[in-house]
């Protein structure tokens, strides 16, 4: 039976969901990398005045990578705890995972690239 709603709940969640991120931020180095790379794409996005569906091109694939980053760091965590003794299937999921963070991040490097070269180019022409 499912439980009622409750708004304490929900706040609650919000706690455990701004946890996560914290402990996403603070444990793995890469996740400040895509940091720094996510506020430089901000910067450079409001510097060149894109548009609004660049916005969204460039917005969905920073989630995209971020959310990439967070699933790896969660099964990372996850498969440290069922065994701290190597095991070849438990190294294979890691480096998919790893994988999946590396596809995004490189197509997210793209979209950018994209978006932002043709700005540039007409800024440096002028």
């Amino acid at each position: 039976m499912e439980k009622p709603f409750s708004l304490a709940e929900r706040v609650r969640s919000f706690r455990y969901a701004f946890s996560g991120l914290a402990e996403l931020l603070r444990s793995q180095h890469n996740a400040r990398v895509h940091l720094f790379a996510s506020l430089l794409v901000v910067i450079v996005g409001l510097s060149l005045g894109v548009t609004r569906m660049e916005w969204s091109a460039l917005l969905l694939a920073m989630m995209l990578v971020w959310i990439a980053e967070a699933l790896n760091t969660a099964l990372e965590f996850l498969c440290d705890l069922v065994s701290t003794e190597f095991h070849p299937l438990i190294k294979k999921s890691k480096d998919v995972a790893a994988a999946a963070v590396l596809i995004s991040a490189m197509g997210a490097v793209m979209i950018a690239a994209l978006i932002f070269v043709p700005y540039l180019r007409a800024y440096v022409l002028t």
